[in-house]
């Protein structure tokens, strides 16, 4: 794997560290503001949403930018929005301040993952996509409870200025590490990324992050009063068990990478498929503090193992034009992760126990999987009809037959 990808995994650090640190910074930064800690759930909510509008707006106006300039140019939007939530004097423009460190989200993870694929030859594209993503994932175990540490101990605006560090380690690393690689054969136009989304296919995988990956969130939302209520945890005990998820999804991520470079379909049967079985089945261990530590280690690396397999296979269907399809898949990661919790809250409110969000996460991975079975079935398909050369076809994507050539391995 070329060291580029150790620029874009540095700035995928920072990232997910600032998308979830405000969760353990709350208190601290509702104090601060005087605020009630429901509005000071708004920073999240805010994030969240800004992720969603930002991936495809920030991509389609970097579509005429070479994608290493746009790399750097949204890594200066996230260092931007990091200070100013550091040194915010009111409520307002910390919320600012969060929104626009939101936008470089989507479209950061989008356009990298692109570039991380063209870095690398064909059989490996879905372990070099899972190499960036390790960034995120790694944030989840380091960034994320040693910011809220240092939030706790020195202020929260020393860890959104840390964070801020991170993204100038980042742009460094982009700047210096990642190659100019040559743009797409008539440039990236518009026109043809939105060709993409004609593609059933394209749009099965969407719909397919949105469910899978929301069912890890349905139960991971409320994973603390889960934890306090049902298996008797104390409280500071909770953190522990998000570092245990953190490192299940560092490890589902670097095997959903190995195994989809071989056996792309399979691997999203055999990941959804057991994380749904694995989100019933919480409703039985999260009654026991040992067999819930290993449940959560199980939904962590499971619910990302479908994050690289899920991430090429938008990229091979968009095949001519990925960059902006790329990028909305991200925003459907955030907005699998909205519906999750708001659902979750559903049955909460309805009175059916603290273990009911699991329900509503195994049904919705088990939803998702139906969509990967119909996507396989609608695959096989196209690649019987006669004249189709036993490949998939990327029907309604025009983008496809402008798809520029591979870039060698060696760059």
């Amino acid at each position: 794997m070329p060291l580029a990808l150790l620029a874009l995994a540095i700035g995928a650090f920072g990232i997910g560290t600032t998308e979830f640190v405000i969760m353990g910074l709350l208190p601290e930064v509702a104090a601060d503001y005087g605020v009630s800690i429901p509005t000071a759930g708004y920073l999240v909510t805010g994030y969240a949403l800004g992720v969603v509008l930002g991936a495809p707006l920030m991509t389609v106006l970097g579509t005429r930018i070479p994608r290493k300039r746009m790399l750097m140019l949204l890594m200066g939007l996230f260092i931007a929005g990091n200070v100013l939530s550091a040194l915010a004097p009111s409520f307002g423009l910390m919320l600012g301040g969060r929104v626009v460190a939101s936008l470089a989200h989507g479209a950061f993870f989008g356009i990298g993952a692109v570039v991380a694929a063209e870095l690398v030859a064909p059989e490996k594209k879905a372990g070099a996509i899972a190499m960036m993503f390790t960034g995120l994932t790694v944030a989840n175990v380091v960034g994320v409870p040693l910011g809220t540490l240092v939030g706790q101990t020195l202020g929260w605006r020393v860890t959104f200025l840390l964070v801020a560090s991170l993204g100038v380690l980042g742009l460094l690393g982009i700047a210096r590490l990642v190659p100019e690689l040559p743009r797409p054969a008539g440039g990236v136009r518009i026109r043809s990324e939105l060709a993409a989304f004609r593609n059933v296919q394209v749009l099965l995988a969407m719909a397919m992050t949105v469910l899978g990956f929301g069912g890890v969130f349905a139960a991971i939302t409320y994973i603390t009063p889960m934890m306090t209520n049902v298996a008797g945890f104390a409280d500071t005990s909770v953190t522990w068990l998000l570092v245990l998820f953190g490192l299940g999804m560092v490890a589902g991520n670097l095997i959903g990478g190995r195994f989809a470079d071989r056996a792309l379909m399979p691997m999203l049967y055999v990941s959804l498929g057991a994380l749904a079985v694995t989100l019933a089945v919480f409703t039985l261990t999260a009654h026991s503090k040992a067999g819930a530590a290993v449940t959560v280690v199980l939904i962590g690396a499971l619910g990302f193992a479908t994050v690289p397999p899920l991430q090429k296979r938008v990229l091979d269907q968009a095949a001519g034009a990925p960059t902006l399809a790329s990028a909305v898949n991200i925003g459907a990661f955030n907005l699998g992760n909205a519906l999750a919790a708001w659902l979750g809250g559903l049955v909460l409110a309805a009175g059916l126990g603290w273990t009911a969000p699991n329900w509503v996460g195994a049904a919705l991975a088990a939803s998702a999987l139906v969509l990967a079975l119909v996507s396989g079935a609608l695959e096989r398909r196209t690649a019987a009809r006669p004249g189709t050369g036993g490949r998939a076809a990327t029907a309604g994507s025009a983008a496809a037959r402008t798809a520029p050539e591979p870039v060698p391995a060696h760059r």
